[in-house]
This record gives structure tokens, C-alpha cells and sequence, in this order.
């Protein structure tokens, strides 16, 4: 088959559903992708081909044995790098761990991959997470894939790149003071920062451990809400998550806006007045949400 450019995950599912792609495949088609582009971005600080082909194995398996597949069966995804990946070298962006090799999972990858997610490998990030453009890495800076003489965001931007250079179908990044959101900005990708406790930090090498989160990058909102149904929930190891029922976020994309209100900083919208470049993108939003219903004060 002609195989998409952009990968999402309903197209993946229905590409294996229809068996017009194995998994195993798709995962050689993105190492092939990573290998093309690494060099220049430098997104991928370590990959993890034989994790990924066996899980691959197991999901082409199931499909043989027409089995029920789980939510991201099959998807390619991208870990940033201070999340912990047992045997995968997780190092931080930092020379100080080289070489460390997680004995455990994070919970978050546990989830991904009894979802049937694939981990690729390991996402480059600013030292520690310390930053916000993803240049302070001791591996070298990343390069955004919209435009390569730009800084892709960070400290996740490694993910967020991973995602919108089509080298992941999705990623997960970490979010202490904007992480998560700033570069999927940056990136032009779908990016969502939970609420603190939504998602457990088991595994989380912390920069802040009262605001450190964990959320998806994706290609579409949709895909977000797909991976962030997956990671949700109370975990045992984390006594900060959240004891509350994990909600159908992708059920929920549908939902009509009406009775909710939207609070926009008064400082937000006059510096969005004085950015002509994104003064139209915010009005537009502002559009957006009040047609479906919403108020903004």
C-alpha cells in the first residue's frame, strides 16, 4: 500500500483491521523515516528496535487470531526522555546519566503498551527539563520540522517534534511550567497538559514533583483524547493521583459548550492584540468556543 504521510490512530487501526499493513511494517516504515531525518533534527536520543518489534509481533498475532485489539493497537508512539523505560537508556538530556537503563516502566508506558501502543524510543529534551526551547540538552539541540532554523519549544520538544516531522503518531511529553503546551505550539500539534493527578508520575524523573504532568502530543485533538483515556487514572505508586473515574474523552469531543465559561486573563488578551502574528489565531478561537455555545468573561 501507499502508506499516508501522516499516520493517525483511526487510520492505523483501520489499515490493520483491513490488513493492509502489519504492524510490523509500520514500525519498520517509521524506523526508516527516523533514520531519513534524525541526523537533522535530532529528535530520537535512543531507540528501542527489539521492544518494538516484539510488541508488534504480539499485536500481528492477535490480528491473525481475530482477537478484540486494544484502543492503540499498533500505534508507533515516542517517549520523552525523563520518562522512565525499563532497559531503554533514559538519560534527561543530561551526561550525568548516560548510559541509565531503568529497571521499571513509568506507569504511563506500562498503560501505552497494554493498550497495544509501540514505543519507539526515547525523546530528547532540555537537561533535567529544565528549559524552554529544547536547545539545552547535552545532546545537542532539536531542530523544528516546520521550520528547521527554529526552536521546536520545550522542554518536551523533542515529542512534539517526534509527532508533527510524522516520526511518532503520538508522543508523550511532561509539563512543570508549560512543557507540554509550549511546544506543541511551536510544533503546530495537538497538546495536552492534564490535571495535575489525572495521569500518575510513577516513573517521572521530577523537576517539580507538585507540578510535574505527563500529557500526549498527537496529530488530531481526537488522538489526544485516545491516548489520554489510556494513561488516566489512579495508580498505587503514586499516592498524588487521583482517585476518580477516568471519563470517554473521546465521547466527550462532541459535547456541546453551552453553560460553560471560558476565563481569559486580561494580560493574555492584550498581548495577543500587540502579536499581529497571532492576534488572528486567537481571535479565531474566541469564535470557535462562543459558536459552540460557550461564554467567555
Amino acid at each position: 500500500m501507499s502508506a499516508p504521510a501522516t499516520w493517525t490512530i483511526p487510520e492505523v487501526r483501520a489499515n490493520l483491521d483491513a490488513r493492509k499493513i502489519s504492524a510490523r511494517e509500520l514500525v519498520k516504515e517509521f524506523y526508516a523515516r527516523i533514520e531519513q531525518r534524525n541526523a537533522e533534527l535530532n529528535i530520537y536520543l535512543a531507540l528501542s528496535p527489539d521492544r518494538a518489534y516484539a510488541q508488534a509481533d504480539r499485536i500481528d498475532a492477535a490480528i491473525a487470531a481475530g482477537d478484540a485489539l486494544p484502543s492503540l493497537a499498533g500505534v508507533p508512539v515516542a517517549v520523552k526522555d525523563v520518562i522512565s523505560t525499563r532497559g531503554i537508556p533514559t538519560t534527561c538530556g543530561s551526561r550525568i546519566l548516560e548510559g541509565y537503563r531503568p529497571p521499571y516502566d513509568a506507569t504511563a508506558v506500562t498503560h501505552l503498551e497494554r493498550a497495544g501502543a509501540i514505543v519507539l524510543g526515547k525523546t530528547n529534551c532540555d537537561e533535567f527539563a529544565m528549559g524552554s526551547s529544547n536547545e539545552n540538552s547535552a545532546y545537542g539541540p532539536v531542530r523544528n520540522p516546520v521550520s528547521t532554523d527554529h526552536v521546536p519549544g520545550g522542554s518536551s520538544g523533542g515529542s512534539a517534534a517526534s509527532v508533527a516531522a510524522n516520526l511518532a503518531v503520538a508522543a508523550l511529553g511532561t509539563d512543570t511550567g508549560g512543557s507540554v503546551r509550549q511546544p506543541g505550539s511551536f510544533c503546530g500539534v495537538p497538546a495536552l497538559n492534564p490535571s495535575y493527578g489525572r495521569v500518575s508520575r510513577y516513573g517521572l524523573i521530577a523537576y517539580a514533583s507538585s507540578l510535574d504532568r505527563i500529557g500526549p502530543f498527537a496529530h488530531t485533538v481526537r488522538d489526544a483524547a485516545t491516548v489520554i483515556s489510556v494513561i488516566a487514572g489512579r495508580d498505587p505508586h503514586d499516592s498524588t493521583s487521583a482517585s476518580l473515574p477516568v471519563p470517554d474523552y473521546v465521547a466527550g469531543l462532541g459535547r456541546p459548550m453551552h453553560g460553560l465559561r471560558i476565563g481569559i486573563p486580561d494580560e493574555i488578551a492584550g498581548a495577543a492584540v500587540f502579536l499581529a502574528s497571532r492576534a488572528g489565531t486567537f481571535t479565531t478561537g474566541q469564535t470557535i468556543v462562543i459558536d459552540g455555545g460557550a461564554t467567555i468573561s
